[in-house]
């Protein structure tokens, strides 16, 4: 499963809990939820989160992270 388009679902929410991080794509199509398991993305939680904020923002999301 890849990605979203990013011209159909230009915003990208993440957030993070104790189990998984999940990226909530949104835009005129509607929504999307994509859960990654903390256990995949290895290393620290909070660096694997700001990392992928990075990433998503650098293919043209319009990024932002979930308060808590």
């Amino acid at each position: 499963m890849g990605l979203p388009n990013v011209t159909r679902y230009p915003e990208a929410t993440v957030a993070r809990d104790e189990r998984s991080i999940v990226i909530r794509f949104g835009g005129p199509y509607g929504e999307q939820k994509m859960s990654v398991p903390l256990e995949y993305v290895g290393g620290d939680a909070e660096t694997a989160e700001l990392r992928l904020l990075a990433q998503l923002q650098h293919i043209g999301y319009s990024v932002r992270r979930a308060e808590r």
